[in-house]
């Protein structure tokens, strides 16, 4: 089997977590499965030798770890900070860029003290991996942030309806 093709399956079952992740509730699981989906996404760069990407996923899936025990500021700003470090060191133009861009939102995401911001900032993160996943001509990997848009969007309605507003800020 060929590398593109491993990377598909890979995607293949990372579409699974992130299927499942927002049809909870509770930042915990949410943030688990998508530290499971992010190591198998991560491998996926890899086999397509997508430097940047691979690292910037790879290092994802530690800081959704890290976020389901803590909400602090300075680790989002260590994790900023690796991910500028990442890019710099594996840059190799505007899909370095690109995919650094997808991780800096998702970081500001997971680090949000409650679930709707959570998915609204995701939202936003997702929509830049998909095109990143679309320049780099990986179809398996298109169709996963498609539905993880999708998963997130009836997630967010089965919760909170059309309101775009967190309840925190309404206050």
């Amino acid at each position: 089997m060929s590398a593109f093709a491993i990377s598909q399956v890979l995607i293949a079952i990372a579409i699974i977590f992130d299927l499942i992740s927002f049809q909870f509730k509770q930042r915990k699981k949410i943030l688990t499965c998508l530290c499971i989906s992010g190591i198998l996404i991560s491998s996926h760069f890899f086999l397509l030798e997508q430097w940047t990407a691979a690292i910037l996923m790879l290092l994802a899936s530690i800081r959704y770890l890290v976020t389901v025990f803590s909400h602090s500021k300075s680790w989002m700003m260590f994790f900023l900070a690796a991910s500028s470090l990442v890019t710099l060191v594996t840059f190799s133009g505007i899909l370095s860029l690109i995919s650094f861009a997808g991780s800096a939102t998702q970081t500001c995401a997971a680090f949000c003290p409650n679930d709707q911001r959570l998915r609204q900032m995701m939202l936003i993160g997702t929509s830049i991996w998909l095109l990143n996943n679309t320049l780099i001509g990986s179809p398996t990997a298109v169709l996963m942030e498609v539905l993880f848009i999708g998963s997130n969007l009836l997630g967010y309605y089965r919760y909170y309806g059309f309101t775009l507003s967190s309840k925190y800020e309404q206050a």
